[in-house]
């Protein structure tokens, strides 16, 4: 006869139980506070019956401050798992962060875990930072739904943060990777999972591998300003021209115009001049030349050569 271990997942973890709790009631009361916008008084003010009763079910006390906005959860003597405190702080950090309670609830389960990933700190610029955000969204939420999908969890965008649970895809996007490659390699991975003739071998053949962009040579700093260009009464002034009476302006002008006139006339005579000019001859060949030339001819046709 078999025993019913045998046939459980040695992975798999029992959930803890009021039995397995041998100590009794803590000694010491835990507790955890945390703020929230605004905007979510109204959305936790009409769920918080419902978020009390998922708390009480494993002996979790909460509180709902409306004065000061926040929210604070603590241990009773009801409590029996030492690390569920853990998750109902879990619980209310999502809460704050605008996720549902029927996704937030879901993190009080033994194989459940959460992430809330700041995202404004890699990116200063703000337009640079709402157009990377973008791209975890997608176009009518296409990529996000794509990760959801590959990953079976769910993510929320909201604000700086991303509450998820694949930090790799949100910090990756925010520093300039798109997403599509982290989901590229996630089915990849998946269809390779499948095989288990690959599961002793690396991956790193199968899976994309993007071509870093070599960056432009940045142009030497300087802290000064370039020179200022020079004025046309700068340069007359270097020259003495700004000097010149008008009838030595006008002297001046005549005497350039007649020095171009007399260069034009130079350059047109020259090349009416080519055409006259005879092309060069060959000076006809001499006695003694004709008759190495014709003896040549005779040794090239009886193959003999002198």
């Amino acid at each position: 006869m078999t025993s019913t271990s045998e046939h459980r997942p040695h992975w798999k973890i029992d959930s803890f139980q009021a039995d397995d709790n041998k100590g009794g009631v803590f000694t010491e009361e835990s507790s955890f506070a945390t703020l929230f916008p605004k905007y979510r008084e109204k959305y936790l003010r009409e769920v918080w019956s419902a978020v009390t009763k998922v708390l009480d079910a494993h002996g979790i006390a909460c509180t709902l401050d409306l004065v000061h906005g926040s929210m604070s959860v603590r241990t009773t003597h009801k409590t029996f798992d030492p690390h569920i405190i853990l998750k109902a702080r879990d619980l209310i950090k999502l809460l704050a962060r605008g996720v549902a309670i029927t996704q937030a609830q879901k993190v009080l389960q033994d194989d459940m875990a959460c992430d809330i990933i700041k995202i404004g700190n890699p990116v200063r610029n703000k337009d640079r930072f709402v157009k990377r955000r973008q791209q975890i969204i997608g176009p009518d939420g296409s990529t996000l739904k794509a990760i959801e999908l590959l990953t079976q969890c769910y993510i929320l965008v909201q604000g700086n943060t991303v509450s998820v649970m694949v930090p790799r895809i949100v910090l990756d996007c925010m520093k300039n990777i798109h997403p599509i490659y982290r989901i590229k390699e996630l089915m990849i991975r998946r269809e390779l999972a499948k095989d288990p003739k690959l599961a002793t071998e690396s991956w790193d053949r199968f899976l994309p591998t993007s071509d870093k962009k070599e960056k432009p040579a940045k142009k030497v700093y300087t802290p000064f300003p370039p020179p200022q260009r020079l004025r046309k009464v700068d340069l007359q002034l270097e020259s003495g021209e700004y000097f010149l009476k008008p009838h030595e302006w006008e002297a001046r002008e005549v005497q350039q115009r007649k020095q171009k006139q007399a260069e034009a006339t130079l350059k047109r005579r020259a090349e009416r001049a080519e055409v006259y000019v005879a092309p060069t001859e060959e000076a006809a060949p001499t006695v003694e030349e004709k008759r190495k030339r014709q003896h040549t001819e005779v040794d090239a046709k009886d193959g003999t050569a002198r």
